[in-house]
C-alpha cells in the first residue's frame, strides 16, 4: 500500500480519468478513484491514486502536493 496516495482538496469537476492524466506524468497509474457521495452523485472532494511503484508515488507527491488544479491547491500524501 506504499504506492497508494490520498489526494484531497479536489475541485468537484475532476473525474477519475482527468485525475489519472494529471498523475500519469510521474509514472504508471494503477488506479485513480474520486470518492463520490452515494446520495447526490457529487464528488466528496478527495480521491485515492495508486501508482505503479514507490518511486513513482514519491515523485507524484513531490510534483502534485500544492499544485493548483481548477483553482484548488491539492493535498497529496
Amino acid at each position: 500500500m506504499i504506492n497508494k496516495l490520498y489526494v484531497g482538496n479536489l475541485a468537484y469537476s475532476l473525474t477519475d480519468d482527468s485525475l489519472r492524466e494529471h498523475f500519469a506524468e510521474f509514472g504508471d497509474v494503477s488506479s485513480a478513484k474520486v470518492m463520490m457521495d452515494r446520495e447526490t452523485g457529487r464528488s466528496k472532494g478527495f480521491a485515492f491514486v495508486e501508482m505503479g511503484s514507490p518511486a513513482a508515488a514519491q515523485a507524484a507527491i513531490r510534483g502534485m502536493h500544492g499544485k493548483t488544479i481548477d483553482g484548488r491547491a491539492l493535498v497529496v500524501n
